[in-house]
């Protein structure tokens, strides 16, 4: 089969996978994911151990110990051994991160599906009706100078202050970070749907009289999905850098959900006394982040003909 044969995925999939970094990021997502969807089974759907059971008999047991025989049948840990060690309160830190890992991904992916939401809209109306005025205004200028405002605003510490105003909940913070970082994703529809509306296919589209709302969501939307794609792949890493901040910080998620970054505040205490606390979570939260760094600038680079490989 030539090259100008292969359809437009295929011909995406043989530039990415000849960068074994984003491959290999691609499978340690791909195997997150299911750790995540088991985690949220076992320990909230069909409770096959409880990451919140308290076991002080059994407390900061390191990695790959077994439990106590004072425990209880019922309290053994799954596959009877403390996989990741125990925390100050006995509690399975496997359990908790399998937990940890459902929220920081749910919230991850929620909170950039919303900004980049918010991102097509108004990057969306910029690009395309931009030329209309509101009374001295263009609606191009209105739109990107609100967005320069909130580019002017520390994201993090603009965030930091919505959630300190609000009961701590993982649907504020899923909301609080999409509503914070939708920027990026209007510059970038803005400047595709600004070329894109100049193009013959759309000129073309608008000659045979085609609704607006067509032309917008089935010609031009489509062809502006690339960089947007890209930039809520990496969008995703920064979305579980800023949960786990705030939880470390504690204004994120609440007991008595576990996450990478509540996990990593508990053991920011016991850093001599029991380091598989501290190190454990801020692994974790560094191969995630560099797996979403390394997939996006993959897709990138494969979507990108000005930065193909030869």
């Amino acid at each position: 089969m030539t090259t100008q044969s292969k359809t437009p995925f295929q011909e995406f999939w043989r530039l990415f996978k000849k960068d074994q970094l984003a491959l290999l990021g691609l499978i340690v997502l791909f195997l997150l994911i299911i750790a995540a969807i088991l985690g949220k089974i076992m320990t909230e759907w069909i409770i096959i151990f409880d990451p919140s059971t308290v076991r002080l008999v059994d407390k900061f047991f390191p990695p790959l110990s077994f439990p106590s025989k004072q425990l209880l049948v019922e309290d053994i840990p799954l596959f009877g051994i403390y996989i990741l060690g125990t925390d100050e309160l006995g509690r399975d830190v496997f359990a908790r991160m399998l937990q940890g890992s459902f929220v920081s991904l749910s919230i991850g992916f929620v909170a950039v599906g919303l900004s980049t939401f918010i991102g097509i809209l108004l990057g969306g109306l910029a690009g395309f009706y931009g030329n209309i005025r509101i009374g001295f205004i263009s609606v191009d200028t209105l739109i990107m100078r609100f967005t320069d405002v909130m580019l002017c605003f520390p994201t993090f510490f603009l965030i930091l202050t919505v959630v300190a105003l609000l009961p701590p909940s993982i649907y504020n913070i899923m909301i609080i970070i999409g509503l914070t970082s939708w920027m990026g994703t209007t510059r970038f529809v803005r400047a595709e749907f600004l070329t894109l509306r100049e193009q013959d296919f759309v000129v073309a589209a608008k000659a045979l009289g085609l609704p607006e709302w067509r032309i917008i969501f089935l010609h031009m939307v489509p062809n502006a999905t690339a960089p947007v794609l890209v930039s809520a792949i990496i969008g995703v890493a920064t979305a579980i850098l800023t949960e786990s901040a705030l939880s470390f910080l504690g204004f994120g998620v609440q007991p008595p959900y576990a996450t990478w970054g509540n996990i990593l505040a508990d053991g920011k205490n016991f850093i001599f006394d029991a380091p598989w606390l501290f190190v454990i979570p801020g692994i974790a939260i560094l191969i995630i982040v560099l797996a979403f760094n390394l997939v996006g600038e993959g897709m990138r680079e494969a979507l990108n003909p000005k930065l193909r490989r030869r």
